[in-house]
């Protein structure tokens, strides 16, 4: 959508308007993914997935851990 609003062809309203979304929307992708190329742009959402994933990860050890503090705590 970003790369046929480049172009110029179609106001940003209907292009919204094909793509189902909101011009709100559209100016919150032009902001986050700009000047990207689509393949840029691929690659960025699959890196933040994957921190997400690894917040997540890193989430669950910190309630692992102050669990096993908690225990040790209690047997002393």
């Amino acid at each position: 959508m970003l790369q046929d609003a480049k172009k110029g062809q179609q106001p940003i309203e209907e292009l919204c308007r094909d793509f189902g979304c909101s011009p709100a929307t559209y100016d919150t992708w032009k902001k986050k993914y700009g000047d990207t190329t689509p393949d840029e742009a691929k690659r960025l959402r699959h890196l933040e997935k994957e921190n997400v994933r690894l917040l997540r990860i890193v989430g669950q050890q910190r309630l692992e851990i102050e669990a096993v503090k908690e225990v040790l705590a209690k047997k002393r």
